[in-house]
């Protein structure tokens, strides 16, 4: 894969993953219109690196944060380690089960790799960027209304109540590419109750107990495939992708980073509705790639 492709797809990624706008959605678009399997080993190599350097994003821009708040004290963290059991249970008991009930019903017969290229289908993935776009609308509408409430910004974490519907609705996200997890959930947690600033934190630290999962299920596939291609006498020689994946993972990084400022900063400036706004957008633009001119 050519250098600039992999910088290109870092950018994305780093950007979607981290701002409420689905990485997946932007990251399909940007392999088709780049013309790249999502499925090769190489690709499948990248993205892993690709998802460990927003990982590390995250986890460099709210440490200071995280400190203050969950590692103030042991009884600081045992309230956030039980909420954010209590999400994650949530999530797995809620987007589990619908991945397979639509693999085994939807998607009766097919492949995994035939399962994973019709959930980047374009016309799947729309509908679920204006999912996200509305559930992100309605709430930074809202919280624009409440811009006059000041809360402290270095609370406690979320209520166990505000922890549950954040966790069930990240398990909504799962199955469905373009229904963004970091806009759902913190729309989520303000529409409970949750001020901006306590949700995008909870969010993001329940993204890095996900992401870990997210990665070993690639390395999972990439391993299967290697294995595969050496049975067949055709081994797959990945030493040539190590160096760009690992040059994709460090823009991933800065691109994350710069991600991560840029949400915080419209969080507080009450411009989170905007995010919305490009949600809405960005579905149409999906919509219209996928039918086409000739379909108009």
């Amino acid at each position: 894969m050519p250098i600039f492709q992999v910088i290109i797809l870092a950018i994305v990624q780093g950007l979607a993953e981290l701002l409420p706008v689905s990485s997946s959605a932007h990251v399909v678009v940007a392999e088709k219109l780049l013309g790249l399997d999502p499925s090769s080993p190489p690709m499948t190599l990248l993205l892993v690196m690709l998802h460990t350097g927003t990982m590390f994003a995250v986890i460099v821009y709210f440490w200071s944060q995280w400190k203050r708040t969950y590692f103030s004290s042991s009884d600081a963290f045992k309230r956030f380690a039980i909420r954010a059991i209590w999400a994650s249970i949530l999530t797995a008991v809620i987007g589990y089960p619908i991945i397979e009930i639509i693999q085994k019903t939807a998607f009766a017969g097919a492949t995994k790799g035939e399962i994973e290229s019709l959930f980047g289908r374009l016309d799947l993935v729309a509908p679920a960027l204006t999912a996200a776009g509305i559930l992100i609308l309605i709430a930074g509408l809202i919280e624009k209304r409440r811009m006059g409430a000041h809360e402290q910004v270095y609370g406690d974490s979320v209520t166990m109540r505000q922890a549950g519907w954040i966790g069930a609705v990240q398990g909504l996200c799962l199955p469905f590419r373009g229904f963004s997890r970091s806009g759902a959930t913190i729309s989520t947690g303000m529409l409970t109750g949750a001020s901006k600033d306590r949700a995008e934190r909870f969010s993001f630290a329940l993204a890095v107990i996900l992401t870990p999962a997210a990665i070993g299920k690639e390395a999972l596939r990439l391993l299967k495939a290697t294995h595969e291609a050496a049975a067949s006498g055709t081994p797959i020689d990945l030493h040539s992708s190590v160096i760009a994946s690992l040059l994709g993972m460090v823009f991933a990084f800065l691109a994350g980073m710069v991600a991560l400022k840029w949400l915080s900063s419209w969080l507080e400036q009450g411009r989170w509705y905007l995010f919305g706004i490009y949600c809405l957008v960005a579905s149409a633009v999906v919509f219209y790639l996928h039918y086409g001119p000739r379909h108009l």
